[in-house]
């Protein structure tokens, strides 16, 4: 029995969700950086469970370099960022945003910091 795709395993999806919604925010907004360190170290752990999930090294970066799977995330991002009061392409309502999930703790906010 073959895995589902990677898109279809809450776990990874929501993580790699969030991880990418913080790498957005920090990179549209100046006054707050990732916390890249912390998100790689997510990552890795992210894809020992998918390993034993029973999913191939080959089989992520499948996923993660598609450029379908690049496309659908950023459309899903969008629609959440907008969602949440975020203008795209104003900078300042990435920050706002952004500031919103460092004060909230939120697994985003985790992943963030203030300049």
């Amino acid at each position: 029995m073959a895995n589902p795709p990677l898109r279809e395993v809450p776990e990874i999806e929501d993580t790699l969700f969030i991880v990418a919604i913080a790498d957005e925010v920090s990179k549209k907004c100046d006054s707050i950086s990732g916390r890249r360190l912390k998100g790689l170290s997510i990552l890795l752990n992210l894809r020992a469970h998918a390993n034993r999930l029973g999913y191939s090294d080959a089989e992520i970066r499948n996923q993660v370099e598609s450029d379908a799977e690049k496309k659908r995330m950023r459309a899903k991002g969008e629609a959440y960022l907008k969602s949440q009061g975020v203008a795209i392409g104003e900078s300042e309502t990435y920050c706002a945003f952004g500031r919103a999930e460092i004060k909230k703790s939120s697994a985003i906010g985790a992943l963030l910091k203030a300049k």
